[in-house]
């Protein structure tokens, strides 16, 4: 993983704090403007709330990563990485399909992250479109970070 440029913000916040603040800006965006809009949409507001919270937000960033000596400069680029820490997939479709969980899980193994999330803003509730993606952690216990209360690890494959 190659985020030697990213600058977190200098308030710390653990991963519960950071995907608490995703998810709450998430829904309050969704309940405000419904499904719908484009993607780029979602993404451009999500970011702009999150900076607005204090949280450090890169869009649309381009990650290196090296594989059995290769090295990829511009291998993968994540909707939002939030605090050099969680990667935001954000969709905006009727449905949420297992590929989609699968270049989460893909996107964090890779940048050897805790955790991803997945937002679709395409679905009448954001409940039924939020996951919640781990890889090699915990899950939190915390009830209001486990909104689908459906938490996938990383080496797994989710039953969407």
């Amino acid at each position: 993983m190659d985020l030697e440029t990213a600058m977190p913000s200098p308030r710390t916040f653990t991963l519960d704090q950071i995907t608490g603040e995703i998810i709450d800006e998430s829904v309050k965006i969704h309940r405000d403007l419904g499904p719908g809009l484009l993607e780029s949409v979602y993404e451009a507001l999500l970011a702009r709330e999150l900076e607005r919270r204090g949280l450090f937000v890169e869009r649309q960033k381009l990650v290196r990563f090296e594989y059995d000596g290769m090295v990829f400069e511009q291998g993968l680029r994540v909707d939002l990485l939030v605090e050099s820490r969680v990667v935001v997939e954000l969709k905006s479709v009727e449905e949420l399909h297992r590929k989609y969980s699968m270049k989460v899980r893909t996107y964090i193994r890779l940048l050897k992250l805790p955790v991803g999330l997945l937002i679709n803003f395409g679905g009448e509730t954001l409940k039924e479109g939020l996951r919640r993606i781990v890889n090699n952690l915990t899950p939190a216990e915390s009830p209001s970070l486990r909104v689908n209360r459906r938490v996938v690890p990383a080496g797994s494959v989710p039953n969407l």
